[in-house]
C-alpha cells in the first residue's frame, strides 16, 4: 500500500471556477453596449469598441469611444456641479462617501467577476485583495471628507480634476483617485483603460444608488485621445494620472504653463533584497506576492531580485522549486495563482523583452507548466546572468519575469538597489531589523517593505521618486494633491514693486563705493566664473553699483557637483541644520545695516531695514521648523506600522525673484536647507548684490560647503540648465516669468523632476500666509512610507 507522503505527493488542487452567472446577467441587462456616464445621465452607445477576456479571447462588451465633445460635455457638467459638492459640506460628503463603500461590500462579488472577466488576474486577488482595499479607500476618505474643515482649514478643492488610470488595478486605482478628490470637495471626469473599463462603468452606476450629485462623477471611455482631450482640456483644474512613464513625460510638457496641478504615479524596476540572515522561505513566499501578483503586470513589482552572495545559489533553488508549485490558468479558477495577461500586444512585448535577454547571454529558466491554448499567456520566469545594464534589468518588462542578482555588503545592495532612473518601492528582508531601518533611507524609493512585500493601506501614501512620477496617494499627504492653500487665492497679480524713496549717492564712506566683481559661491568657496564674463548692476537711481559674474552651463555643472559632493548635509541631524540657520540669523543681524544700505541702493526701497529684519525672522522661522517638521507613525490592518519620514528631496535649483532680493532669497533657500537638501541658487538677476554679500556670512555660520551654492546671470538661461540637468532633482522658479515657468516644467520632462513654479504672478514674501507654511515643507520634502511589521 502507498504510504500517506506518497498519496499526499500525488494529490492536487480539483477545479474551483467561480460561477459568471451574475456578471454575465449584468452585461446582458445592457446589451453588452455600454454609452458613457455624464451629468448622472447615461449617453446612448455612438462609435463603439470590443472589451476582451484576456484568458479566451472571447468578446464581452462594446464600450463606446468618447470623443473631444464628450470631454467637453463633462468638464461642463463638472463644473457646474462643484460648487454644490462643497456647498454640501464634509458631512454631507463623508455620508455619500460612505454609501459607496457599502455599495461596493454590498456587490463585492459582482465587482470581483466583472474584473477578473475584463482584466484577467485571478479571482482570488480580485476577492481578497482588489475590491476591499477599494472599499477601505472610501471609508477611510469618508473620515477625511468629515474632517476637512478641521484638518485643512486653510486649503480649499482644488476645482475639476481630471483622472487617467491604468488596465492593471482598475478599479482600485479608480478607488485611490475618486476618493480623496471627492472627499477634498472636487468633481471628477474620470477616463479608465481601453482594456478595462467594465468596472468602472459599473461604479457609475453605483454612483446613481448612493446618491451622488448629477456631475459630480463623468466616467468617459475611450483610447488614448480621450485621455489627450481631458490633458489639455483648459477647464481642468488638476491632472492625477497613473501609467507608463513615457506618457507622464508627455502629460508634464503638455501641462507646463497651463497652471495645472499634477500627480503622476509611474513606472518602477523594484528591488527585492534578500540578506543572508533573512527567512529565506518567507522571503520565496514575499517573492510570489511582489513579481507574480497580477501576472507581474504591477508598477510596484519586485522585478529585480538582489540575494546576499553567500545564500544565492540556496535562495535560487528555492525559487525555481517554488515557481514548479505556481498554477498557471483560468483566472476564474480559485485554486489557479497566475492569470492572463491583459492582452495580445502586452504578450509580445514580454516575449520580446525575454528573447533580448537570451540574445544577451543571460540564462532564462521557466517552470513546466501548461499554458492554455487560447487567451494571452506568459509563463513565470526567472532570468540569471543579466549584466546591470542589461536591458531586462533596467526596462520595465511589466509582466512574471524577475531578474536574479547577487550582492556581498549592504553598501553595494543599496547601489545596486539605486541603479535605475526608477524609484518606486523596494522590499528588505532581514532578521537585522537595525540593518533593516539602516537600509530603508539609504533606498531612493517612495515605499520600503520590510519582510513584507505588496502591501497597501487608505491610510498610507503611496507614490515615487526620480523617473516613478511625483505625489502620493492614500494618506493624508494623498489629501494635498486635491487641495489648494488659501493663500495661493491672495497672490497678487504680479510681483510687488518696491516703495522706493530717495536713493543717496555713493560716498567714499559707504562700503559698497568701492568697484569690485561679486563672483560666485561653489562648493563654500567664491569662484569666478567659466565664461570670462561679468554683468553691470546699476541701482534704482541708474548709477553702476558692481559687476558680477555670468555664470553659465559649466557653473552650474561645477555647482551640481559641489551639491552631490554635500550629501552630509541630509544626514546631519535636524538639530544641527537648525543651529546653522540660527547662525546665519545672528551673523546676518550683526551687518543689518549693510544688507539694508544694499537693498535700499539696488531697488530704492522707502523702509530697506523692514526687509533684512524680515530676513532674519524667516531664518528664525525656518530654523525652528528644522527639527519639528516630523513623519507619521500609521497603523494599518496588518501587525505592525507603518512610518512616514519626511525626506528631503535632494538637490534644489532655485530661481529666486527680483523683488525683495534678499528676503525672497531667503524665503526660498531657508526651507530647502532647514530639510537637508542642497540648493544651487540663481539669486535677483536685477538686484543680485543682496545675495552675493551672504558669502561673507555664510561662510563664517558653519554651513558645510556645496549646501548653498549661488550663481548669478541669466535667470532664463541658467534655469533652462537647471531644468535639464539629470542630477537635479527638482527646480523651482518664482521670478514672474509666466514664459520661463512654462520651460521649467516643460523641460523639467525629461527627467520628470519635481517643479514649484509661480507662473507670472507674485507672491508677498512678506506675508507668512503666501511664503512660510507646511505647503513649503510639503515642496521642499518628500514622503517614505515604511512598512515595518513585527511579532510575526
Amino acid at each position: 500500500m502507498p504510504t500517506i507522503q506518497e498519496i499526499l505527493q500525488t494529490m492536487d488542487y480539483g477545479p474551483a471556477p467561480e460561477s459568471t452567472k451574475e456578471a454575465n446577467a449584468w452585461l446582458e441587462q445592457h446589451g453588452r453596449r455600454f454609452g458613457l456616464f455624464i451629468d448622472n445621465a447615461w449617453t446612448e452607445p455612438g462609435e463603439t469598441f470590443a472589451s476582451f477576456n484576456p484568458a479566451d479571447g472571447s468578446e464581452l462588451a462594446q464600450v463606446t469611444q468618447g470623443t473631444s465633445a464628450d470631454v467637453d460635455r463633462a468638464v461642463e457638467a463638472a463644473r457646474r456641479a462643484q460648487p454644490g459638492w462643497v456647498a454640501m459640506g464634509g458631512h454631507g460628503r463623508a455620508k455619500i462617501l460612505y454609501a459607496l463603500a457599502r455599495l461596493l461590500q454590498k456587490h463585492s462579488r459582482l465587482f470581483a467577476v466583472v474584473e477578473t472577466l475584463d482584466n484577467g488576474k485571478t479571482i482570488r486577488e480580485t476577492r481578497d485583495a482588489d475590491i476591499p482595499l477599494a472599499a477601505r479607500h472610501f471609508y477611510h476618505h469618508a473620515g477625511w471628507a468629515q474632517l476637512q474643515s478641521e484638518e485643512f482649514a486653510d486649503y480649499r478643492a482644488v476645482g475639476v480634476v481630471g483622472q487617467i488610470v491604468p488596465w492593471n488595478f482598475p478599479l482600485l486605482m479608480l478607488a485611490w483617485k475618486v476618493a480623496p478628490a471627492l472627499a477634498a470637495g472636487n468633481t471628477i471626469v474620470f477616463k479608465p483603460a481601453e482594456f478595462t473599463s467594465l468596472t468602472a462603468l459599473l461604479f457609475a452606476e453605483i454612483c446613481q444608488q448612493a446618491g451622488v450629485p448629477a456631475g459630480v462623477v463623468n466616467v468617459v471611455t475611450g483610447d488614448g485621445s480621450v485621455g489627450e482631450a481631458i490633458v489639455n482640456h483648459a477647464g481642468i483644474d488638476k491632472l492625477a494620472f497613473t501609467g507608463s512613464t513615457e506618457v507622464g513625460r508627455i502629460i508634464r510638457k503638455a501641462t507646463a504653463g497651463s497652471g495645472k496641478k499634477l500627480s503622476l504615479e509611474l513606472g518602477g524596476k523594484s528591488p527585492f533584497i534578500v540578506f543572508a540572515d533573512a527567512d529565506l522561505d518567507a522571503a520565496v513566499e514575499g517573492l510570489v506576492d511582489s513579481i507574480w501578483f497580477n501576472q507581474g503586470q504591477v508598477c510596484c513589482a519586485g522585478s529585480r531580485l538582489l540575494v546576499q552572495e553567500s545564500v544565492y545559489d540556496r535562495f535560487i533553488a528555492k525559487v525555481k522549486a517554488r515557481m514548479q508549485n505556481l498554477r498557471v490558468g483560468s483566472p476564474l479558477d480559485k485554486s489557479n495563482d497566475v492569470g492572463a495577461l491583459v492582452d495580445p500586444v502586452q504578450q509580445q512585448r514580454i516575449h520580446g523583452l525575454v528573447e533580448s535577454a537570451r540574445a544577451e547571454g543571460c540564462e532564462v529558466w521557466q517552470p513546466a507548466c501548461e499554458i492554455p491554448a487560447t487567451g494571452s499567456w506568459f509563463p513565470p520566469t526567472l532570468i540569471t546572468g543579466a549584466s546591470t545594464t542589461a536591458t531586462v534589468a533596467q526596462a520595465e518588462i511589466f509582466g512574471p519575469v524577475l531578474v536574479a542578482m547577487s550582492f556581498r555588503t549592504p553598501g553595494e545592495a543599496v547601489q545596486l538597489a539605486n541603479n535605475t532612473v526608477y524609484g518606486l518601492a523596494t522590499c528588505v528582508w532581514t532578521e537585522s531589523i537595525s540593518l533593516a531601518l539602516d537600509m530603508a533611507p539609504q533606498i531612493k524609493a517612495g515605499v520600503v517593505w520590510i519582510n513584507t512585500a505588496n502591501q497597501f493601506d487608505a491610510a498610507c501614501g503611496f507614490g515615487g521618486y526620480k523617473e516613478s512620477g511625483f505625489g502620493r496617494e492614500g494618506g493624508k499627504e494623498g489629501m494635498y494633491e486635491y487641495l489648494t492653500p488659501l493663500a495661493e487665492d491672495a497672490r497678487p497679480p504680479a510681483p510687488n514693486a518696491a516703495d522706493k524713496g530717495k536713493v543717496k549717492p555713493a560716498t567714499d564712506g559707504n562700503p559698497f563705493a568701492i568697484d569690485r566683481t561679486a563672483k560666485l559661491y561653489i562648493g563654500g568657496k567664491q569662484a569666478r566664473p567659466d565664461s570670462g564674463y561679468s554683468r553691470a548692476i546699476a541701482g534704482a537711481n541708474g548709477a553702476f553699483l558692481a559687476d558680477v559674474g555670468e555664470g553659465n552651463r559649466k557653473d552650474i555643472r561645477n555647482a551640481v557637483e559641489a551639491a552631490h559632493k554635500a550629501s552630509g548635509w541630509a544626514k546631519t541631524t535636524a538639530h544641527n541644520r537648525a543651529q546653522v540657520l540660527y547662525y546665519i540669523a545672528e551673523n546676518l543681524a550683526a551687518r543689518a545695516d549693510e544688507f539694508a544700505a544694499r537693498i535700499a541702493a539696488q531697488t530704492g526701497a522707502k523702509n530697506a531695514e523692514r526687509e533684512v529684519q524680515a530676513s532674519i525672522e524667516r531664518l528664525f522661522y525656518w530654523a525652528a521648523w528644522a527639527d519639528k517638521y516630523d513623519g507619521l507613525a500609521h497603523q494599518p490592518p496588518m501587525h505592525g506600522i507603518t512610518v512616514a519620514l519626511n525626506e528631503p528631496v535632494g538637490v534644489i535649483g532655485v530661481i529666486c525673484p527680483n523683488e525683495n532680493p534678499l528676503l525672497g532669497f531667503i524665503s526660498l533657500v531657508a526651507p530647502a536647507l532647514a530639510l537637508g537638501n542642497r540648493v544651487i541658487a540663481v539669486p535677483s538677476q536685477t538686484a543680485p548684490l543682496s545675495a552675493t554679500d551672504l558669502y561673507q556670512v555664510l561662510d563664517t555660520s558653519d554651513l558645510p560647503g556645496g549646501a548653498l551654492n549661488i550663481v548669478t546671470g541669466s535667470a532664463d538661461e541658467l534655469a533652462r540648465t537647471l531644468a535639464t540637468h539629470f542630477d537635479v532633482d527638482a527646480i523651482w522658479r518664482h521670478d514672474g516669468s509666466a514664459e520661463g515657468c512654462a520651460e521649467v516644467e516643460r523641460l523639467s520632462a525629461e527627467s520628470l523632476k519635481r517643479t514649484w513654479t509661480g507662473g507670472g504672478r507674485g507672491r508677498d514674501w512678506f506675508s507668512a500666509q503666501q511664503a512660510c507654511g507646511r505647503a513649503v515643507l510639503q515642496h521642499a520634502s518628500q514622503v517614505k512610507n515604511v512598512w515595518i511589521p513585527y511579532g510575526v
